[in-house]
């Protein structure tokens, strides 16, 4: 699947893409426990698309890696897409980066947080909870 035929509320996502840019984690507490999130840029051949990254996604992932989404669920903020694994999800480092030719640390985003569904502040807490959310605001 390519990310320019990425659609609102899908699911059952399945594509490659190379990681262009990652923002800083966000640590937060939601329900008693402690998580933490990013937002990823990814790109492929046809366009970018915003990944959340959740928890252990956080350190897995590296500027210049490239990941498969597999099973993974499209969320829409302020008009944006944005990939996410979701709670049935999975995703997988298939290259990490050249240390010789890319940076394996993103430098500041510019992904600004204000922008980023999976803040805090919208009620987001990690992938299980997020569904969830996501399902009981469009019924």
């Amino acid at each position: 699947m390519a990310i320019k035929d990425l659609q609102a509320r899908q699911g059952n996502v399945e594509l490659t893409a190379e990681v262009t840019d990652k923002g800083e984690a966000r640590e937060f507490e939601k329900f008693g426990k402690r998580g933490k999130v990013c937002t990823a840029i990814l790109k492929d051949a046809s366009g970018e698309v915003k990944l959340s990254l959740w928890n252990e996604q956080v350190d897995q992932v590296n500027l210049g890696d490239t990941v498969k989404i597999t099973n993974g669920y499209v969320n829409e903020y302020q008009g944006e897409k944005q990939l996410t694994t979701g709670k049935f999800g999975k995703l997988e480092v298939l290259g990490k980066a050249e240390a010789a030719g890319k940076p394996t640390e993103a430098p500041r985003t510019n992904v600004p947080p204000e922008e980023d569904s999976s803040s805090e502040e919208e009620g987001s807490f990690d992938e299980d909870v997020v569904e969830e959310e996501v399902d009981e605001e469009k019924e």
